[in-house]
């Protein structure tokens, strides 16, 4: 429809070239308008409008309204303020240093209202091999049957590729060397279009990977996919590193839920402490997943105390599973224990009271 598309009305063809840029990297139609008289039909209704400073140094004069960007080049001078002020604007954006804030503002338009419900989940091994990934996954397809649905997002450049571990190698879409967002906003829309799928009992589950070549994620990058998705409603799950650096803490700082998981072991035990410590004040909305067979009959309570954390439950392994993963199928039991697992950390995420327990 062509009211529901950003109105741009911009004379100086630079100005508009870069306008037109950014709205394609969030992937935001537009129409164009040659001046305020030609936009009059669609000033009213347009869900952004976007003008430049020639498009309002004229004498037409149209309505009030929210939503009025002026797009400058360089810093805004006092002329600059008076025309933005005269046309009833409500911010300024100067090219190309606040190419973000035009970013955020498209994005909005793509996005729509923010929804509700939105969660982030870091899941993370206390020690190396506690089968965090297989957890985060299985998370991933949990809330995949609620409503947006999930996202998988691999925070771990060593890890092989968390699409290796669901058999889907060579499933087409971006991976994280070829996705690089910035410190802006993204699209969600947008994003799920260069996403990879998997697909798993009628549920498609959309996924960034780390690969096995090129470059791992940064901060900045983590940051603003796993905050797309929480706009957008969705379950973000994290498959986070041991060791905690730009991409891992940028998941910590925004988690409404942080799984620690082990397996049933004193040394593990040891570990986990350690890596705990990256976390700071655990206490809020940090579980612990102990993974049995115990060994040397470690108690989840006992291990929960050496640690430090709460227990959120514990769990059996899934042999077959193992051996399935190896094939390169990714096939956990509807009703086995890792997915039982997994639904409680997503009733848990959407839980308040996870948060003051």
């Amino acid at each position: 429809m062509e009211h529901a598309r950003p109105l741009v009305i911009a004379h100086d063809e630079v100005m508009l070239d870069e306008i037109l840029r950014v709205a394609a990297a969030v992937g935001c139609e537009t129409q164009r308008a040659p001046d305020l008289l030609a936009a009059r039909p669609r000033w009213p209704d347009a869900p952004l409008v976007l003008v430049d400073e020639q498009a309002v140094d004229g004498e037409v004069e149209l309505p009030r309204r929210p939503g009025i960007l002026l797009i400058t080049k360089g810093a805004p001078d006092s002329r600059t303020w008076r025309r933005a002020f005269r046309a009833g604007v409500e911010g300024v954006v100067s090219l190309p240093e606040d190419e973000s804030a035009l970013a955020s503002a498209l994005a909005d338009v793509v996005d729509g209202p923010g929804l509700s419900g939105g969660r982030i989940i870091g899941v993370l091994g206390g020690r190396g091999g506690a089968g965090a990934s297989v957890l985060a996954a299985a998370t991933a397809l949990v809330a995949c049957r609620t409503d947006p649905g999930g996202l998988l997002v691999d925070c771990d450049p060593l890890s092989g590729g968390i699409d290796a571990l669901l058999g889907a190698e060579n499933t087409e879409g971006l991976r994280w060397p070829e996705l690089r967002p910035g410190a802006g906003r993204l699209s969600m829309p947008a994003l799920l279009e260069s996403l990879p799928e998997f697909r798993y009992r009628g549920l498609r589950l959309p996924f960034l990977s780390c690969h096995r070549n090129g470059d791992g994620p940064t901060g900045q990058g983590v940051a603003a996919v796993v905050e797309a998705g929480r706009r957008a409603g969705r379950t973000v799950v994290c498959d986070l590193p041991r060791h905690l650096d730009g991409p891992g803490l940028a998941v910590i700082a925004r988690a409404d839920l942080v799984i620690v998981v082990i397996p049933a072991e004193m040394r593990a035990c040891l570990a986990a402490r350690r890596v705990v410590k990256q976390l700071g004040d655990p206490s809020g909305r940090v579980r612990l997943v102990v993974r049995g067979p115990a060994p040397g009959d470690l108690e989840p309570s006992v291990a929960a105390g050496a640690i430090g954390l709460p227990l959120l439950t514990s769990m059996a392994v899934e042999r077959q599973l193992d051996r399935e993963i190896e094939r390169g199928n990714f096939l956990p039991r509807p009703r086995g224990a890792l997915m039982e697992t997994a639904r409680l950390i997503v009733e848990r995420s959407q839980s308040t009271q996870v948060l003051a327990a």
